[in-house]
């Protein structure tokens, strides 16, 4: 299933992978200036912008299903409103694995990274 990609970021090549898409670049401004707030938000600001993303979501050719992600008191609201419009709302899951990669100095550089593993469905 197709995925639209409702986060602040880019979709990942495993995300990609997987089915998830980004929306097109002036649709994406548009997103991520409804993602970014600058100044506390009232609770109408909050189901307005929630709004206005579900209807981006909704225009997303392929969009049966939603990945959001971010703050955590718009997720709530962000969720609502994208089943209203009849999509499905997951999060991302991934795996977090620690590497090693070997320095030209001789020492050792920890990383983590992490993969992408699958959707978690946002329960009602």
């Amino acid at each position: 299933m197709k995925t639209v990609n409702l986060t602040q970021h880019a979709a990942t090549a495993d995300q990609i992978a997987a089915g998830v898409f980004d929306l097109p670049p002036a649709a994406r401004v548009k997103l991520q200036s409804f993602l970014t707030f600058e100044n506390l938000p009232s609770e109408h600001e909050i189901r307005t912008r929630a709004n206005e993303i579900a209807k981006l979501a909704a225009g997303a050719e392929g969009g049966a299903q939603a990945m959001i992600g971010g703050a955590l008191w718009l997720m709530a609201p962000l969720a609502a409103a994208l089943r209203d419009q009849r999509i499905k709302v997951v999060f991302a899951f991934s795996v977090r694995s620690n590497e090693e990669e070997a320095q030209a100095d001789g020492s050792v550089r920890k990383v983590v990274v992490f993969r992408h593993a699958g959707f978690v469905p946002a329960l009602p």
